[in-house]
């Protein structure tokens, strides 16, 4: 079992080097146009995929880094970049996410290459789970997957929202309800390859911040999907649903996690990291404001209210970013979250990306509040990190019912 350090080894530094290049070289001056003009940088993620960024290969390399910090060192550093075209380029992560949770490895090694294309003809994949009625409640979750024994086939009717990649993927992975009666029990998750029938694009979002990454509706209407396209096999499904039955009868609960929940545990720190890298970002900005910009005669850096706020930015950045690297090392190296630790980063280090880019706002002052200079883009993107894949609320209710064993509302 690797031990825990707070030292990144040789090969960890290189590529947190090289990841740093891109996003200092390629992301970040692209960011304000695309973030303009709200399209998907797809120049940008090929040039991701060029260098084997935008890969199955490099994200399995920093995934089964025995240290747990691969993933969290990525996304950090990609985020510092911008927080738009960085998700571009990693959402696909959460649907691949959704697929090794979940999964056969012939389901494996048969969708996740697809997610991604290659250089010459990149993908992306979308992982649908919300809906207009059901974002944190996925027991009201209303889009049906019904089995056509018959023909061996799925057919999957509703309407998803929210979902990153939504429409303009390749592959699409949707979690869908199987059987009513079970609540979130009776969840399963599904592959929709390219170009089958009945799956559409809804309302694209305009959105406040991570603008460059295309967020939008996906409408089922009778789509059909081969009864493979199932992740786990029937088999496994129908053990599960057994078991939840049985338990219901018992009056007990179930304690399977279902599908959308398996992914969204499961990329909590990661969401943590992303937000670490935004705040951090912001604050050099600040910083380097504070270091140059005269008043009264003085760097504002010289005055306690400025130099105290820096202070307290870049303490909060360092909690946070170590509250991530915990998580993530504890999942890696099999260590049960007993205080819900993932949620414990998440909700951390988002509230401190919302907090950090606001005082840098305050630091530039009005020069903070134009799209001139970053941090004004950077404190619109940092409010996504409290909301999706779990609100602060959804969080802190996680940590509060892990703590207290009661089933906390």
């Amino acid at each position: 079992m690797a031990e825990f350090t707070m030292d990144l080894n040789d090969e960890q530094k290189g590529v947190r080097d090289w990841l740093h290049g891109f996003a200092a070289d390629v992301i970040r001056p692209a960011a304000a146009e695309w973030d303009e003009r709200e399209e998907t940088p797809w120049p940008v993620i090929q040039e991701a995929a060029k260098i084997g960024i935008y890969s199955l290969d490099f994200y399995a390399q920093q995934f089964f880094d025995p240290t747990g910090l691969g993933i969290p060192m990525a996304m950090e550093e990609l985020f510092w970049g911008d927080a738009g075209i960085a998700l571009s380029i990693v959402g696909t992560g959460l649907a691949a996410v959704g697929v090794l949770a979940n999964g056969t490895e012939e389901q494996i090694g048969t969708w996740i290459p697809q997610m991604y294309g290659d250089a010459n003809d990149v993908k992306v994949a979308a992982f649908c789970s919300s809906e207009p009625d059901a974002g944190s409640d996925v027991a009201s979750m209303r889009t049906r997957a019904v089995y056509d024994a018959a023909k061996d086939e799925w057919v999957l009717n509703g309407t998803k929202t929210w979902a990153t990649n939504g429409g303009i993927a390749n592959v699409h992975v949707v979690v869908a309800v199987v059987d009513p009666e079970l609540g979130s029990k009776g969840h399963a998750s599904f592959i929709v390859p390219p170009n089958t029938p009945g799956l559409s694009q809804g309302q694209k979002f305009k959105k406040h911040g991570i603008r460059a990454s295309h967020t939008a509706e996906v409408v089922l209407e009778d789509v059909r999907v081969p009864g493979s396209c199932l992740l786990g096999g029937k088999d496994k499904l129908d053990e599960r649903m057994a078991r939840a039955r049985e338990r219901a009868k018992a009056g007990g609960g179930e304690r399977v996690k279902n599908a959308a929940m398996a992914t969204f545990e499961a990329s909590r720190p990661a969401v943590g990291a992303m937000a670490v890298g935004t705040a951090r970002a912001a604050y050099e900005e600040a910083l380097e404001y504070a270091r140059t910009r005269t008043q009264f005669g003085r760097p504002i850096i010289d005055n306690q209210g400025v130099a105290f706020q820096l202070a307290d930015m870049r303490t909060q950045i360092d909690a946070a970013r170590l509250l991530v690297w915990r998580a993530s090392w504890m999942a890696t190296t099999g260590k049960k979250f007993e205080s819900a630790e993932g949620s414990m980063s998440k909700l951390f280090a988002s509230e401190t990306a919302k907090k950090v880019t606001g005082q840098a706002i305050q630091i530039l002052g009005g020069n903070g509040f134009t799209r001139e200079y970053p941090v004004e883009r950077m404190h619109r993107d940092a409010a996504i990190y409290t909301i999706f894949e779990g609100t602060s609320e959804i969080q802190r209710l996680v940590i509060a019912r892990t703590l207290s064993g009661l089933p906390i509302r």
